[in-house]
Order: C-alpha cells, then structure tokens, then sequence
C-alpha cells in the first residue's frame, strides 16, 4: 500500500508540479540523492514513488473513485512538493536518505494538511508492515534444532509434543503461568544437535527460573521433573492420565526388581502385591514443589548403577511395607501407613525413608553412646559410629568420662591432651563415613 521504497510507476510528480525555480534545481539535484532500503540495497531516488504512496494512502481511505479526483491530485501533488522539499532542505547538497525518514516526512505531511483519516490509515498500515516483516524476519532466521536420540540419530526437534508436555504442566494453576514464557526460555538454551535429555533438563531449568517471579512455576517445574522422572524410571514419556495405570502395572515389577538387585527385603514378595498396587494414588504426585521432588529424587529413590527405579507413590508405598513386616494385618496397615505419608499429613525421618523396606532396614535417627576413658573404649566407640552412620544415624558422643587436658596418664606417667585431638578424628570419620552415602554425617 504505503512503500515508498518498492514501488514503481509512470511519476505522477515533476519539478514542474513545485515551481520553476525549485523544478529546474530538482532536475539537476535528484541524480545527487540516493535512497536506502530496509534490507540495505541503495536505489536512485524517485519523487514519483511518494506520488504513488500518497495516492494509494487516499484510496485506503476515500476509494478507488474518491482518489480520482481533482481535489485528490492536487492535494498528492503538493504533499509530494512538500516532502521532497524538507527533505532537499535538510540535504541540499545531495545524500543518502533512509526509507523510514522519508515516510515519517509523508506522515508529517498529512497531519499538518489536516488529512487525518489518511495520516491515521498511513500510521496503521506502516505498523501492521513493520510487524509483517519482524516476523518474516523470525521466521526466517529462527534455527533449525535437530534433537539427538539416544541411537545417536538427529532430529528435528518437535515442538507440538514439547508445548503439549508444558501446557499439561501448567494445567489448573491459573492464568498466572504462561507455557510459552517457559517455552521461549527453553529455546534459548538449546542448540542444533542437543541430546534428547537435555530438551527436558532445560524445560525445568527454564521454568525454576521463572519461580521468583511467580511461585506457581513452582509445581509447573515439578510436574516438569515428574516427566522426566517417568521416563527415567518407565522407559517412555507418560501422559498424566495414565500414571494411576501405569503405576499399578509398574510396582509389582519394581518389588521384583529390587529384590533381584538385593535392595529390597526377600519378604516384600509375599504380600498382596495386586492390592497395594491398586492403592497408589497418581494424583498425589502433583502435591510435590520442585525442591522436595527434587531433593527425593537426589538422595531417596533406590537406583540401579544410578538409574532410578523408584517412582514417588512407590517410595511411599515401599517405606509403609516396610514398616509394617511384622504387623499380624500386613496388607491393611501398610495401605494406612501409605495414605498417611503419600497425603503428607506425616512423614518419617531420613533414615526411616532410606532403609525401610530395604535389606538393612535401620530406622531410627538418632544413637547416643557414652565414651569410656581408655584408648580401647576411645576408638571402639569412633568405629560404632562410623558402623551406625553408614546406615543413615546420626550421633551424639558423651565425652564427659575422658579425661581433660594435662590430666595425669597412669600407664606412660605423662599427661592427657584431653578431648580435643580425639574429636577431630571423630569429626573426619564422619566426613569419611557419611550417612547411607546419601547426606553428610552428623556427630555432636
């Protein structure tokens, strides 16, 4: 419609149109101004291409018939005489000029003629063609994201399952969380040839990003892990509405696989595996934050060679079996315990979350020795505590029997250094033995 640039025709305008004088300059000046382009190319300048822009910008407005005018023409012919001046006027010695400068004239033009129906129609249409371009442009120079599976073959990256996974993560929180700000922000991070692992990791960091600016990103950033979870423990990526199928179906295999891996206790097998799988509530899974999911799938989820097969509704049904072995109903209280811990009205210490239902089954938290005054009862209680953090226990140590600094050694007739050097060994045992390998040691 109004580009002044790409438009070509027999002119409309001639010097003639401005007056003798400023004709017979404009003959001798056009060949000295020089027209850029938006894509950068430089062409002669053609006052005629203003004529054509004009008229086209009446025609918008008044149509085809009221363009056509007498009136008309001579309103185009002014315009025209008055925007080739400003911009001679601001040049006269010859130049460049740029397409945007000259349609801001044309605009200017029209508002001072009091042509504002076609000022405002000009405006309009310059917006809508800028934002034509811009997005041409995108579209253009957007790249092209090849994904590389696991076979080690490439391809393209699909982006109507990755906005399907995000937009079933933002489901029911609102209109707070926006999938295609967490979309845009994965995009950035990724790269032609990006391993298929590496699509989800950087749809979750995109989004815990996005927390401190709207803590419902929160749950969309764990139900993003969940996924990454599933497909981890399941082999594929799971819908939501599957899991409660795809849970009882899975947890029987998982009591079996465990126990083959010799992770779980022999005893798991007997119970009524088909009950407690029907159990599992797959809803309660979006009650999780993205840290504590996060934290259960760093230290808590038993793994093979570091491959998770534990789900977060099987961790909690695997803990309550395990504290119910030596119940006389086995299968009736485990599917209490489990309602009480999967609904988080309770929860368990670490070491009960850790060890339950595994072959070394230690609950408790914490053990509380005292230490005898002789060398033998100083080191047998450092090895009892290296022994019980090994299983997750913490510690406290009464040191309140050895004896202090410079206190009188009958055996060497020298003297004690006391307790200090003693709890530095007590100190790197537990650095050394950490708890379960899962978390650092705890000694008081």
């Amino acid at each position: 419609m109004l580009n002044a640039a790409t438009h070509s025709a027999t002119p409309s305008f001639t010097p003639a149109d401005v007056s003798p004088d400023a004709a017979a300059r404009a003959v001798a000046q056009f060949d000295l101004y020089k027209v850029v382009r938006r894509n950068g190319a430089v062409v002669v300048f053609e006052p005629a291409k203003i004529s054509i822009a004009l008229t086209k910008a009446f025609i918008a407005v008044n149509g085809g018939q009221g363009a056509g005018s007498a009136r008309v023409r001579e309103i185009v012919e002014q315009l025209t005489a008055g925007v080739v001046g400003a911009l001679m006027r601001r040049q006269p010695h010859g130049g460049t000029l740029h397409i945007e400068d000259i349609q801001d004239q044309v605009e200017l033009g029209l508002m001072r003629s009091g042509e504002h129906d076609v000022a405002r129609s000009y405006v309009l249409y310059r917006e809508a063609r800028s934002h034509s371009r811009a997005q041409a442009q995108a579209e253009q120079t957007a790249p092209v994201i090849h994904v590389t599976g696991e076979d080690g073959v490439q391809r393209p990256l699909d982006m109507a399952r990755i906005a399907e996974g995000v937009q079933s993560a933002c489901a029911g929180l609102g209109e707070v969380v926006h999938p295609d700000a967490v979309i845009r922000a994965a995009l950035k991070d990724m790269y032609d040839g990006v391993p298929q692992h590496e699509v989800q990791k950087c749809l979750i960091l995109s989004a815990r990003a996005l927390i401190e600016k709207e803590p419902a990103y929160n749950f969309v950033t764990a139900r993003l892990l969940l996924g990454n979870i599933c497909a981890e423990v399941l082999g594929e990526e799971i819908a939501a509405a599957e899991m409660t199928t795809r849970y009882a179906e899975y947890f029987p295999r998982f009591i079996k696989r465990g126990i083959a891996a010799e992770l779980l206790d022999e005893r798991l097998a007997s119970f009524d595996l088909p009950r407690l799988a029907a159990e599992l509530d797959a809803s309660r899974d979006l009650q999780f934050g993205y840290l504590g999911l996060q934290t259960l799938y760093d230290r808590y989820f038993l793994h093979i060679e570091d491959k998770r097969i534990e789900l977060p509704q099987v961790f909690f049904m695997r803990v309550a079996m395990g504290l119910a072995l030596n119940e006389i109903d086995r299968e009736t209280r485990t599917i209490e315990f489990y309602h009480l811990l999967s609904s988080f009205d309770f929860m368990c210490s670490t070491p009960t979350l850790f060890n339950s239902g595994t072959r070394r089954s230690q609950l408790s938290s914490c053990y509380l020795t005292t230490v005898a005054d002789d060398l033998d009862g100083i080191y047998e209680a450092i090895k009892e505590n290296a022994l019980l953090s090994k299983f997750a226990g913490g510690l406290g140590n009464d040191w309140t029997q050895v004896r202090a600094l410079g206190a009188r050694i009958k055996g060497t007739n020298g003297q004690s250094q006391g307790v200090v050097p003693f709890l530095k060994v007590v100190n790197d045992t537990a650095v050394a033995v950490n708890q379960g390998g899962k978390r650092k040691g705890a000694v008081c």
